[in-house]
Order: structure tokens, then C-alpha cells, then sequence
């Protein structure tokens, strides 16, 4: 009689270990498709970063740039509604998750896009925060891209230390503040940990600075005007420009319109389009 094959199955551990190596080849080819990867951080909430993003991607777009928008606020998600996709469920097949398309040339993923109720609270430990974020990056099909914009939450936390180890190779990040003191404070903790972390820093946004009035077009100081430039000069960083706290603006956010593409006279429109000029050019070949 023959001998008896018997077929050792593989242990948990080693078939962990070959999942997380499927994970890794995933990651590296997705990134390999991208050409140019921009984080978007902040150091204090509610200074208008998300809004910064969604412009940013949306402007990107409008100059035939193929982009992708990836929002990595897993606690609040804004992108869906700033841009008015909210219950187009991301579709999925072979194990893969195609992004929702907001126009031919921008494709955007959020956690907010997979909630059955936007007012769903995510509650989430680090490193399900990474899993997660690993996943929006490795398992959905961005295909080639120009720009990959991510937009992290406020602070230094998992989120944003999960997509800088992640986004090895990134161009650099863009940092979001008001011009006020008690948020500069916290954004030069964002300046530290970019250099902590390597990440070249493209530039500062200083947003809402000043008030346009819709009457006589008078721009008044309301948050005080100039404190991110200073801010930029002290911490050694490039200083990327000022976006006006305009009213159209504001409401282009709430009803899914962001004020580039829908009121692209306005003043912050107009200012917004100096500053991503100059993230284009920062990140030109040969730059």
C-alpha cells in the first residue's frame, strides 16, 4: 500500500501573517497608482479644515486632475453633506470597494458614506481606527490618481498618525488655522508633529480671515487677520495664503456645493484658487 498524504493546515498565526502580507502587497500597489498624496491636518477643530479638503479636491478636479478625496474623520465625518453625496453607498465586488464618483474626475470615500444613520455615533478604539483607515486605502479602488487629498480630524491623534505611517512617500501635509491666538497655539503642535513624523510641511491656510461683507464687499477683521503667516514665519514653514470668512462660502457647505465649482466669484473662491496654484506647483515633477 501507498503511503497515507496527509495535508497540514495552516495555524492562525501563519495565516495571519499571510493576511497581513496580502494587506501590505495591496497597500504598496495601490499607492504605487498615485502620484501625488497631500494630508490635510489641523491642530484645533472648527477652523474649517474639511472644508479646505473638499475644495481643494474639488478644485484639483475641475482642472482635469484626477483626484481622490479620502475623509478619515471617523467621528465626524463632514465630507458626504460639503459635497452633497450623502446615501450613495460605496459599491464592493471581488473584495474590493469602489468610491463614490462626485464627478468624473473625483471619487471620495468616507465612513460617513457607510452609515445607515448619519447621526450613528463611531465608537472606535486605535487600533480600529487603523484597521479601518489601512482598509480605505489598501481595499478600495482608486485606481490611478493625480492627487489623493486626506482629510484627517483636528489634533495629533490615531487618525492622523495612522495615515502618515501609512502614506509612506506622502508629498507633505497642509495645515488649517484661524488666525486668532488660542488656535495657533495648537497648530504649531501640528507643525511639531509633522516634523516628528517627517512629513514635509507644503504649507499653512490661514481660513476665515476677515469677514466679507455681501453689501459693500468691506472686508472686516472679526478673527483677527495675519496671525497664520506670523505663525508660519516663527515655526520656519511656507505660508500658503488667506480665505476670507465669506457667506457664500458658508452656505455652498451647507447645501453640498462647495463654493469653488458653485460661486466660484466670491472672494474666498477667488483666494482659494491663489492657494491651490501653489500646492500645484509645489508638487510638479522636479519640485
Amino acid at each position: 500500500m501507498g503511503e497515507k498524504v496527509t495535508q497540514k493546515s495552516c495555524s492562525r498565526e501563519q495565516t495571519e501573517e499571510l493576511y497581513k502580507l496580502k494587506e501590505q502587497i495591496d497597500l504598496q500597489e495601490t499607492l504605487f497608482g498615485i502620484r501625488n498624496k497631500i494630508v490635510v491636518l489641523s491642530g484645533k477643530g472648527g477652523v474649517g479644515k474639511s472644508s479646505v479638503a473638499a475644495n481643494l479636491a474639488v478644485s484639483l478636479s475641475l482642472q482635469g486632475k484626477k483626484t481622490g478625496l479620502l475623509d478619515v474623520d471617523l467621528h465626524g465625518p463632514s465630507i458626504p453633506t460639503m459635497l452633497g453625496i450623502e446615501g450613495k453607498l460605496p459599491a464592493s465586488a471581488g473584495g474590493r470597494i469602489e468610491p463614490v464618483a462626485y464627478s468624473e474626475n473625483l471619487k471620495v470615500m468616507s465612513v460617513g458614506l457607510l452609515l445607515r444613520n448619519q447621526s450613528e455615533a463611531v465608537v472606535w478604539r486605535g487600533p480600529a481606527k487603523h484597521g479601518v483607515i489601512k482598509q480605505f486605502l489598501a481595499a478600495v479602488e482608486w485606481g490611478d490618481l493625480d492627487y489623493l487629498i486626506v482629510d484627517c480630524p483636528p489634533g495629533t491623534g490615531d487618525e492622523p498618525l495612522s495615515v502618515i505611517q501609512l502614506l509612506d512617500g506622502a508629498e507633505g501635509a497642509i495645515i488649517v488655522t484661524t488666525p486668532q491666538d488660542v488656535a495657533l497655539t495648537d497648530v504649531r503642535k501640528s507643525v511639531t508633529f509633522c516634523r516628528q513624523m517627517n512629513l514635509p510641511v507644503l504649507g499653512v491656510v490661514e481660513n476665515m480671515s476677515g469677514f466679507v461683507c455681501p453689501h459693500c464687499g468691506e472686508s472686516v477683521d472679526i478673527f483677527k487677520s495675519g496671525g497664520g503667516s506670523r505663525m508660519a514665519d516663527e515655526m520656519n514653514v511656507p505660508f500658503l495664503g488667506r480665505i476670507p470668512l465669506d457667506p457664500a462660502m458658508v452656505s455652498a457647505g451647507d447645501a453640498g456645493a462647495p463654493f469653488v465649482e458653485h460661486q466660484a466669484a466670491s472672494p474666498a473662491a477667488k483666494a482659494f484658487g491663489e492657494i491651490v496654484a501653489t500646492v500645484a506647483e509645489l508638487c510638479a515633477p522636479g519640485k
